[in-house]
């Protein structure tokens, strides 16, 4: 082991002399080096080999790099550069090499020789990394991407690209990324030809004819990788995005109305393809002699393709009612109504639009659970209460069992006052599931506290700390509305008869803990008895407790600084796993008075 470490020790050697020579290093650095790369070199030969010592290993080099090329800045010495750097760079790429072939499932060790290989503009040894990681990792559509991006934009090599492109999709002949990039790289690579061509003409070149092949640069190439791909994947939404793709490029005139003619003939039944077409109204531009001139004008212009997108979304609900369908169309016209105009007829038009198609999809039965959200929210805004509170109990018709819906509407019946509240909170707790009802007794106690008797609130509360789907969070508020009305006295008597009922929170023994610091003489004997509680319940996972409790004792004035050590003790016993280590980092924290 020795003599291959003493091997490699030696290669180093003549790139230190040289260095010291002229004067990057000093002759106690360069002995500095040797040692650590001779330390760095034995833990390689290790029987069990550890990734961090590769790791480790790899950035002592890259700092010894970066910090030879600021002494160069600083003192103006570039002679031999390439030479001196070019040993340490492949020294480097050999420590990468020897980890990626041990590990070779880290790809994040891939990626580090990548971005290294990137940084340092290693053109062949990138090449040859990509080839050891497709091969490695042929199952990430990712890392072809990748890979023929590289190729494409940095070698400029559109048919190295292609070919990888074409393996990539033998592995995955399933995957839209993969073709979606395909086809924008033949796209870009017609782009890139049609500029040299371009260029070639106007310098008044007889071969630019000959160089560029028509069928080619009429998009050939591209409308094959298209035909394929639309074969493979099905869907209008991932034929929207080719056509999306193809209008990036001026020259795709004739290719888009391709796409959109097959999109209509395959999909006509899909609501992306109407959404699409209906869409497409906004887009399209008037010839420049009829484009408008006054803002009036404009928004005059405006409101007629809006009108026209809300034909071709009626006439596509006319044979395509669904719900899609539906969300779609709304989501259209909440975002014309979010857009910003100064006409005033124009904003009506929108506001009246919307409300109307709202109501055509609640009629239909067909509007989203989401989409009721939106439509009380422009309720609220528009100052129409009373439509909101009937919006409600329509929408807690049509989902019964849901939760948030019900929320909403209790929410709304609380701000108005209204007087048959206990009988809609009874209706909508027998309708949900119980184990999701939290949120509405949180919002009944809630109410409660403000509008019912005091007895009648610690009732309620007596009820819901013995339900177990509730039982954690009403301890905490049951403590809190306790100690808020009725005082400290009988706070304490709440967590008595509590504190032996499980389960638990552990904000339950924080809110007493609080509630006892809040006094004007808190004392340490009931902190303790606080604290212990809640390290019998959670003292295995809950490393702040245990640090909270030796903070009191350092800091109360009843404390008992010397409790502190049989604390930490019992700590480092109780905690497991990753909550020791975090533990012992924050004592050293807190006893640096940095916690």
């Amino acid at each position: 082991m020795a003599e291959f470490v003493q091997s490699r020790v030696e290669d180093y050697v003549p790139v230190l002399l040289q260095l010291e020579r002229v004067g990057l290093l000093t002759e106690k650095e360069a002995r500095t080096v040797i040692k650590k790369v001779t330390a760095l070199e034995y833990k390689l030969k290790r029987r069990s080999l550890n990734k961090e010592d590769f790791i480790n290993y790899i950035q002592y080099e890259i700092n010894f790099l970066e910090l030879l090329f600021k002494r160069r800045q600083r003192i103006g010495y570039f002679f031999k550069k390439g030479e001196i750097e070019a040993v340490i760079k492949q020294k480097v790429h050999c420590l990468f090499q020897r980890a990626t072939e041990k590990w070779r499932d880290d790809l994040q060790l891939w990626m580090s020789h990548v971005e290294i290989c990137k940084k340092w503009n290693s053109k062949q040894q990138l090449s040859r990394i990509f080839s050891s990681l497709l091969a490695v990792h042929s199952d990430k559509p990712a890392l072809w991407i990748m890979a023929a991006k590289w190729e494409f934009e940095d070698q400029l090599s559109s048919e190295t690209a292609r070919n990888i492109f074409l393996r990539a999709l033998r592995f995955h002949p399933d995957s839209a990324k993969l073709y979606q990039e395909y086809f924008r790289m033949e796209l870009m690579s017609v782009e890139k030809q049609k500029n040299e061509k371009e260029i070639l003409r106007r310098a008044n070149l007889d071969t630019a004819k000959d160089l560029y092949s028509g069928e080619i640069l009429n998009c050939g190439l591209a409308r094959v990788v298209y035909k394929a791909a639309v074969q493979n994947i099905k869907g209008a939404k991932f034929h929207l995005s080719l056509l999306s793709i193809a209008k990036h490029f001026k020259f795709t005139k004739d290719l888009q109305r391709k796409i959109l003619a097959d999109l209509q003939r395959l999909y006509a039944e899909d609501p992306h393809t109407w959404d699409f077409l209906a869409r497409q109204e906004l887009s399209d531009e008037l010839p420049a002699p009829e484009a408008p001139k006054s803002k009036q004008k404009k928004a005059e212009i405006l409101a007629q393709k809006e009108e026209q997108c809300s034909r071709v979304y009626e006439r596509a609900l006319a044979s395509l009612q669904t719900e899609s369908m539906w969300e779609l169309y709304v989501s259209f016209c909440l975002e014309r109504y979010k857009r910003k105009t100064n006409s005033e007829e124009l904003k009506q038009q929108r506001q009246d639009r919307l409300l109307s198609t709202f109501q055509a999809a609640h009629d239909a039965g067909l509007l989203p659970q989401a989409r009721y959200y939106d439509w009380i929210s422009l309720l609220f805004t528009l100052e129409k209460g009373d439509l909101a509170v009937q919006l409600l109990e329509a929408a807690t018709d049509r989902f019964p069992g849901s939760v948030d819906m019900w929320k909403k509407r209790l929410e709304l019946l609380i701000t108005l006052k209204a007087e048959n509240l206990e009988k809609v909170f009874e209706k909508a707790l027998a309708l949900v599931k119980t184990q999701e009802s939290l949120p509405l007794w949180e919002l009944m106690v809630d109410w409660s506290e403000m509008e019912r008797s005091e007895k009648a609130t610690e009732s309620l509360y007596q009820k819901l700390v013995l339900n177990p789907n509730t039982t954690k969070t009403m301890k905490v508020k049951y403590l809190q509305w306790t100690y808020r009305i009725q005082g400290y006295k009988r706070a304490r008597k709440v967590f008595s008869s509590l504190q032996e009922n499980r389960p638990f929170s552990e904000d339950f023994f924080k809110m007493m803990i609080d509630i006892e610091k809040d006094q004007e003489k808190s004392k340490m004997g009931n902190l303790r008895e606080y604290y212990e509680r809640a390290l019998r319940e959670f003292g295995a996972a809950k490393p702040d407790i245990w640090l909270s409790y030796i903070k009191e004792e350092l800091s109360h004035a009843e404390g008992k600084p010397e409790n502190c050590g049989p604390i930490h003790w019992r700590a480092i016993k109780v905690l497991q796993g990753p909550a020791v280590e975090e533990f012992v980092n924050k004592y050293a924290l807190l006893q640096s008075g940095h916690l």
